[in-house]
């Protein structure tokens, strides 16, 4: 079984972000939407550089 949270899972947390966002940007938006350990991990083993859209962030996780 895949415990890996789903980019759906992930954009539901990251709602509210204006982009183009940093790591950092997407890691705060996703404490404050109430993210849990799972996703924060997955968000912070983004590499570090600023992100143009919601589909930018999945694809950089392998979506």
């Amino acid at each position: 079984m895949n415990d890996t949270p789903s980019p759906i899972e992930v954009q539901k947390h990251l709602s509210g972000v204006d982009y183009p966002a940093t790591k950092d940007e997407l890691l705060r938006a996703a404490e404050v939407n109430g993210a849990d350990d799972d996703i924060i991990d997955l968000l912070d083993g983004l590499d570090d550089r600023t992100y143009e859209s919601p589909a930018d962030v999945s694809e950089e996780l392998g979506s």
